[in-house]
This record gives structure tokens, sequence and C-alpha cells, in this order.
């Protein structure tokens, strides 16, 4: 198999693995027990929160510990500037956009067709009287960059919050412009190499966060529940890789994502549509004018494992919200496949799955 999904998930790698052991195993106890197995378990969560504050260059009281990106995205646009006007963008994740809907009417920002919320979009919601604007630093479909340092001095030009889920950002994206622009910021593990079932969410100082969950005095009393010791080490040393490697990872995946491309393009020509621009380098959405949910199981049974956007979103068979937000056709809509890149992946790996997918497309054409 070659795998092509990194976008939504990646193997725990090496190096997070070993600094997890030790807190599944001989440092296992309950980081709130006062004896000596919680107080070794507390000293990890402890290192693990000053080590990420560092990587941010924020203060460590800031960051909460969630159990990944979708809840901490619910606690952010369900929580901070509760009560008041919000809007959302039209590409958001569906972890917000669904958080959005209960939390009740809002402003939905607009997308381009290249793919990225224009500025006039957020001074709109502003205008309007939004208190807090949700726009995502990376899209997890298309992986276009949005412009969140200038949204964020828009935003607080208007007295305004800025949350942004950074989840596919951390790779390829300087996380201390992110966190020195917004007031919060959403992260989880699994997309960096990290564990599943652990991810962040960072406020900043003397924003009001409201509790998520009651029932234990963890995360200063505003998130209830025993902490994930081991996932939260592992999530601490693969943040660090991952913010370390940035240039290594964003050259080597950019340049399998050129060669993939390439090849498709030139086979396919119109029959190949590269969707967005200002893309972050490992994430490669096209868009094919004889694709639909078929080729996507063609795919996987001729050894090619990728995806038709957010894995949430995997098991529904409808159009793109975020390929529709872009102006597109629901039937285009449905047409379009996420490959996504990652350190594992060879030259080989990416020849061989562009071939595999011209394959397929003329084989479906007839040709």
């Amino acid at each position: 198999m070659i795998y092509l999904d990194y976008a939504a998930t990646s193997p725990v790698r090496a190096e997070v693995l070993s600094h997890m052991l030790p807190a599944l195993q001989g440092e296992f106890g309950n980081p709130d027990s006062l004896h000596g197995f919680g107080r070794q378990a507390a000293a990890l969560v402890g290192d693990a929160r000053d080590e990420i504050a560092g990587i941010l260059s924020v203060r460590p009281q800031e960051v909460y510990f969630t159990s990944g990106g979708t809840e901490a995205d619910n606690w952010a646009v369900r929580s901070l500037s509760a009560g008041e006007k919000f809007a959302v963008s039209s590409i958001e994740h569906a972890a917000v956009l669904e958080a959005a809907k209960l939390r009740g009417e809002h402003i939905l920002l607009k997308c381009g067709e290249d793919g990225i919320v224009p500025l006039s979009e957020v001074e709109r919601a502003l205008k309007a009287g939004a208190k807090l604007i949700c726009l995502m630093a990376v899209n997890n479909e298309t992986g276009c960059v949005q412009p969140i340092e200038e949204a964020a001095a828009l935003c607080h030009a208007y007295g305004a919050l800025l949350f942004s889920d950074c989840v596919q950002a951390a790779s390829s994206c300087d996380l201390r412009a992110l966190t020195a622009a917004a007031d919060a910021i959403s992260l989880s593990a699994h997309k960096l190499g990290g564990p599943k079932g652990v991810g962040l969410l960072w406020v900043r100082k003397g924003v009001k966060c409201p509790p998520l969950i009651a029932g234990g005095e963890q995360e200063r009393g505003l998130r209830g529940g025993t902490l994930n010791v081991a996932g939260i080490v592992g999530m601490a040393e693969a943040l660090s890789l991952a913010q370390r490697e940035r240039g290594v990872f964003s050259a080597h995946t950019g340049a399998l994502r050129d060669v993939f491309e390439k090849s498709i393009v030139s086979a396919l020509g119109g029959g190949a549509k590269i969707d967005g621009t200002d893309r972050i380098p490992s994430i490669s959405h096209l868009t094919f004018q004889g694709g639909g949910e078929w080729l996507l199981g063609a795919l996987d049974l001729n050894g090619v494992a990728c995806s038709g956007g957010a894995a949430c979103s995997a098991h529904a068979a409808l159009p793109s919200h975020v390929l529709t937000a872009m102006g597109r056709s629901k039937e285009d809509a449905k047409r379009g496949v996420r490959f996504s890149f990652g350190l594992e992946t060879t030259r080989k790996d990416a020849e061989e799955a562009a071939e595999i997918v011209v394959r397929l497309i003329k084989k479906s054409s007839g040709e």
C-alpha cells in the first residue's frame, strides 16, 4: 500500500513512542494523586506543558490539554466571547461548523474561488458586530493557507477575538507567529507523528474561557477528567520535532507533490484540476472530470490510500462543503480527492501513485 493520507493521520514516530513509554509503564500514576506515583506523572505533564509553551512562545498556564482537535475546536467556538455575535468561515472543519450551529445564529464568512477567505469578509462580520472570528490557519482539504495575522489585526482593531484551528498547520507553518497574532488556537497530536486522542487549546491570558467539562479540578478547573499523561508527553515531543523540521518537511513533501501533480496533469490535461492556491506543500487536492466516490474505492483496491476530504466526514457521500464554498457545483464537489504526503513518503510512492490515478481515470473514460 502507498499511504497518501497524512492529513487524516500519521504514524507515531519512534522518537515520540520512546518518550511515551515511561508514562505507560513505570510512571503510570494519576497526576492528581498526592503520593509519589502521582507526583511522577504530574511532573511529566508539567514538563510537557512547559515544553509546548516554549515551542509556541506562550505561558504554560495558557495551554489546556484536550482529547484532540475536535474537542479543542468545540470548546473555543462554544465558549469564547459567549453571548456575543460571532462568525465562522465557510471552509472550516466540521468540528467548528457543527459547534457553531450548536452555539446559535452566526455569520458565515464566504470563500473565494482560490480557496482563501478574503479579509473583506472578516471586516464585513466585524462591522456587523461579531466579537469572535473563527478562521482556520490551513484548510484541511485543499491545504490553502489563510491570512491569520492580517485577520487577527483586523479583529483587534474592532475589539474582537480571533480563534484559529491550527491542526493542519503545525508541520508547515510557524506556530509562534500564529500564537503571536491569534487569541486562541487548537492543535492535535496525531497529525504530527504523535498519538491519537490528545490535543490542546491555547487561550491567551486575559481572554475569558468558561469551563468545558465539570467534575474535576484538572486544567485549572476548566476541563475535568484524568489527564492522558502518555499522550501529552507524546504530543510535546511530536510538536517539538514538527516545528524543528518544518523546513525539511516542506522541502521533501513539496518536491513529491510537484512530481505527483505534474505527472497527473500532463497525462490528463483538463481532466484533472488542482484545487486552491497558496497551499502548504504536503497537500494535493485534485478534482477529476471523471471522478467520484468510485475512484476512492478503486484507488484503495489498487494500493493507494487517500481520501475525499476530512476523515471525519469520509463515510458521508456528500459534496465537499469546501469546494462548494469555492463556487463549485455539487456534482463537481463530489469529484475531489485529497492526497497528502509525509516524511516517510518516497519519490517512488509519488510516481507510482500518479501512474495508478492516471490509469484508473483513463480506464473509466474508455481510453
